[in-house]
């Protein structure tokens, strides 16, 4: 028979079933919820690169996000949930892409206040008993963004015993890394749709196309 451990360490006997539940939990708290605030940090591993970015992420349904970067430098991405926005204030640079083309690595997380289905919109769903959480008690799900397929190996998520997601990690197929972590989140604020609409500062140059850093 198999067994796994659940969120809160007890033996499971049939580790499926409770992979449905939390999937189901996971879905019923972000569908019921209009907005989100949190404080980010962003762990970039590739390319011989290592990044680490921190800052402030708004989410509001339906599909708007802004993530004010502050450290180690500013910039901002932004979208209304028509068009989305890369700012680099430093570069006096803007990109702009449509979200319908948007392939950005950030765009995952627009799960969090969509119509949240993760057994529908992550295939192969299941367990990562194998990848150790950052807080005992959590549980760890892994599987792979039918939209990002083709640029995605896994995504993983770190699941509080509230349902609440702390931790995304996106695997790419170039064997990058992007960790998200999530903190001091705070549900149904009030947030004006005009923080998710970008006007680009006089002088700043737009360009088209995928955004990229």
């Amino acid at each position: 028979m198999l067994v796994a451990l659940g969120p809160t360490g007890t033996l499971l006997a049939n580790p499926s079933a409770d992979l449905h539940s939390i999937a189901q939990a996971v879905d019923d708290h972000y569908n019921h919820l209009r907005t989100l605030q949190a404080e980010f940090t962003e762990i970039y591993r590739g390319m011989g690169t290592n990044r680490t970015e921190t800052g402030t992420l708004w989410l509001k349904k339906p599909g708007k996000m802004r993530w004010e970067y502050q450290s180690p430098e500013q910039k901002l991405f932004v979208s209304d949930g028509k068009e989305a926005w890369l700012y680099l204030p430093r570069q006096r640079q803007a990109r702009r892409t449509p979200v319908k083309k948007l392939e950005d690595l950030r765009s995952p997380l627009s799960l969090l206040l969509g119509k949240t289905h993760l057994e529908k919109e992550l295939q192969s769903l299941s367990l990562a008993p194998d990848v150790p959480p950052l807080n005992p008690g959590d549980v760890v799900l892994r599987g792979v963004p039918k939209a990002l397929a083709d640029r995605i190996n896994q995504i993983i998520l770190e699941v509080t015993p509230e349902h609440r997601i702390v931790r995304i990690i996106v695997e790419g197929v170039d064997d990058s890394e992007t960790e998200y972590r999530f903190s001091e989140q705070k549900e149904n604020v009030q947030v004006s749709d005009e923080r998710f609409h970008f006007a680009p500062p006089p002088g700043t140059e737009i360009m088209s196309g995928e955004l990229g850093e």
